[in-house]
């Protein structure tokens, strides 16, 4: 189980790579996982503290920290 959270957490990474802020919504939308292993994916980057976190409106935007290390 941890290796499919890991590279879902790798596709995150990836995605905010390329795309920039996405929403938690867009992510689950977005990443090849189930709802549950995209917030798990989330939670792995977010302790590895490669993730920043902005409320705005009803939305929670996540961005790569600069000087995140690929996952």
């Amino acid at each position: 189980m941890q290796d499919t959270i890991g590279k879902v957490a790798g596709e995150i990474w990836h995605y905010l790579e390329k795309n920039g802020e996405a929403t938690v919504s867009k992510l689950i939308r977005e990443i090849d996982g189930s709802e549950r292993l995209t917030l798990m994916g989330i939670g792995w980057l977010a302790r590895e503290e490669n993730l920043a976190f902005e409320k705005r409106n009803r939305g929670i935007y996540l961005t790569l920290k600069p000087g995140t290390d690929k996952t």
